[in-house]
């Protein structure tokens, strides 16, 4: 049997972020996530972005829903809103005992639309599933629900039937051909690498604030990649705790930098 792995890994270098991802990341890790809108042109002026460019980018996302917009504020909200708790759960994740058991969802019979199609290979990935074949997904039942989104969990449910197995054979062979761990950990040392650097760096200027955030974005989606498997299916993953700890105080730092930014400018 041919197995895809869920790998969830980002390109080896740090991509430039759009005025959306900017403004949705900025304002998912912000509490309450909400934000004047002249900030928000100004933070996406720090990567370049033309003003211009960044409101109609406020304006889109509140057409998709994303943003809600009162008096010149903007506030997150539908289906990105509905990220932030599973992002949370990423940064202090609580995974269940496991008892052996994996939970598998197979793909009801009838025809279903190419959006729908892909709806869901993405929702399955962000909710840590990987495909054992096609229309079959599976995972170590370890994770509540809340350790996926809402949407994520509504797209599942409605093309999926859901059964609790018990595989024959070796579970942690058939883990790591499905997950794929020792690359997630190669590229968490690098994330952590840098993140450790950038964290250390906050408060030298402008660029170390851009840079800082764009390596503290790219840590955070690699944890929301983290399968989080049990102890009992891998070797040692120590890795994944390295990098939520150094997540935490890139965290704490760049928030106490991004306030002194934003007073000085």
């Amino acid at each position: 049997m041919s197995l895809q792995r869920n790998t969830g890994l980002a390109e080896p270098d740090l991509k430039p972020l759009s005025a959306r991802s900017l403004v949705a990341s900025l304002l998912l890790r912000s509490r309450p996530p909400r934000m004047r809108g002249a900030r928000l042109v100004q933070w996406c002026g720090l990567f370049g972005v033309a003003e211009g460019t960044a409101r109609v980018a406020l304006s889109r996302m509140v057409e998709r829903g994303e943003l809600r917009a009162d008096d010149g504020t903007y506030e997150l909200a539908g289906r990105v809103g509905g990220r932030r708790s599973a992002q949370d759960w990423s940064i202090d994740p609580r995974p269940r005992a496991w008892k052996g058991g994996w939970r598998t969802g197979v793909v009801e019979s009838g025809a279903r639309s190419a959006d729908e199609r892909a709806a869901l290979r993405d929702a399955m990935r962000r909710l840590r599933y990987a495909e054992l074949r096609e229309g079959v997904w599976t995972r170590p039942d370890n994770l509540p629900r809340a350790s996926g989104s809402v949407e994520s969990w509504s797209i599942v449910d409605a093309q999926c039937q859901w059964w609790t197995a018990r595989p024959e054979g070796d579970s942690r062979s058939l883990a790591a051909g499905l997950f794929g761990g020792t690359a997630w950990d190669a590229r968490a040392r690098v994330l952590t690498s840098r993140l450790e650097g950038a964290t250390g760096g906050l408060g030298g200027g402008d660029d170390v604030l851009a840079d800082a955030f764009v390596a503290g974005a790219a840590a955070l989606a690699h944890l929301r990649a983290d399968p989080i498997l049990p102890a009992a299916l891998v070797a040692g993953r120590p890795q994944g705790d390295r990098l939520r700890h150094a997540y935490r105080a890139y965290e704490a730092a760049f928030s106490a930098a991004l306030t002194r930014w934003f007073r000085e400018h």
